[in-house]
């Protein structure tokens, strides 16, 4: 693989208190899976992309990413929104959602990690045509 796939955004890093329930959340909400990991670090990628979620165990995260920072991710259907929320809104985790604001924005929810991160989960967002026209 050419290190010229390196170039751009590669990676947000969070801070978590507890990397095994992070995998776990981020697995079943966002399709991430890891693709490294050595004591205290966890890199996750959807691998649809060279960008990686990098989660850093700490005792505390004093300062989480709440609505309306976010992470985004695409999913493939309205059905898939769905189905997210009611497990989100099950597991207590859900914010807000799902909501349909139309074009660019889609029909999107709000889900808490575990460590109060804020994961949007999307569909009809026009990310990849905006930025393909520009």
């Amino acid at each position: 693989m050419s290190g010229a796939r390196d170039l751009g955004l590669t990676h947000v890093a969070l801070p978590v208190t507890d990397l095994d329930s992070s995998v776990a959340f981020y697995s079943a909400y966002a399709r991430m899976q890891v693709v490294h990991r050595r004591p205290q670090v966890v890199w996750l990628s959807d691998k649809t992309r060279p960008f990686a979620i990098v989660l850093i165990e700490s005792p505390e995260v004093p300062f989480p990413v709440v609505p309306f920072a976010h992470l985004g991710v695409a999913c493939a259907s309205r059905a898939e929104i769905d189905e997210l929320t009611d497990r989100a809104r099950e597991a207590g985790c859900l914010i807000a959602g799902p909501l349909d604001y139309g074009p660019p924005v889609g029909y999107w929810a709000f889900i808490r990690d575990p460590d109060g991160h804020t994961l949007e989960v999307s569909f009809g967002q026009e990310v990849g045509l905006t930025i393909e026209s520009a």
